[in-house]
């Protein structure tokens, strides 16, 4: 057979999806999953409910999402990354690290105390033990991630003068995200306090956590000059 004569091969069409990776077809079932986590429960949902819900097969459902427990990390992933971009955007708009970094710990507050936030965290600490890449994923694109972002904040307020030199900016970082949470956020996880905090509780540990950071890294004008600050 010579070459002119050999059989082509039809290319396959350009915009033919490969499975599982569809993003409207996975936002379809994640949408239908967060009807069926919210009226029903993490316990009480099955991949039956969300299947139906999202009106997918649950042959298709599970070419997206290997069970329950992949698919509610991917449901917190999505709804985390909504939030969270408007707690980073807050450290860039203010040039003064004491504001920047309250209006971040204010926002940072709400989104963790909020009830589906809550719900997320102690559902994926339940599973942990037994599933251990699903906690260290939650870990790893949550506090790590975000302590991480506020290392490099911190790094650059820094080089800027803003702060003091820190020998340990991820150190640091974690130092001020736990003050931020302090008194809040462990009572909702242990559901001893069942609504969020109020505004006035959320101002009054951010700003007491503002006062013991700067109190460790500020710079000498800021620690004469520094004040609460406002909602």
């Amino acid at each position: 057979m010579t070459e002119n004569s050999k059989p082509k091969v039809k290319p396959a069409p350009r915009n033919r999806r490969i499975a599982g990776m569809d993003p409207e077809k996975r936002h379809q079932i994640l949408e239908g999953a967060h009807q069926v986590f919210t009226a029903r429960g993490f316990d009480a949902a099955s991949m039956n409910d969300i299947a139906a819900a999202a009106n997918v097969s649950k042959g298709t459902l599970y070419v997206y999402f290997e069970d329950k427990e992949h698919l509610f990390v991917a449901l917190i992933e999505r709804e985390r990354e909504a939030q969270k971009r408007g707690a980073f955007e807050a450290l860039d708009q203010d040039a003064d690290p004491v504001r920047a970094l309250a209006n971040f710990g204010r926002c940072l507050v709400r989104m963790i105390n909020c009830e589906f936030a809550v719900s997320a965290h102690r559902i994926v600490i339940g599973v942990a033990e037994r599933m251990p890449d699903i906690g260290r994923t939650f870990y790893e694109n949550g506090p790590m991630l975000g302590a991480g972002l506020i290392a490099r904040h911190l790094e650059r307020m820094v080089a800027e003068g803003k702060l003091a030199p820190i020998a340990d900016p991820e150190l640091a970082a974690m130092q001020f995200l736990d003050l931020c949470q302090s008194s809040l956020t462990r009572p909702r996880l242990f559901n001893a306090v069942r609504t969020p905090p109020s505004e006035a509780e959320i101002a009054h540990v951010v700003n007491e956590a503002m006062a013991m950071f700067m109190a460790r890294y500020g710079v000498r004008r800021q620690l004469e000059t520094v004040s609460p600050p406002a909602l």
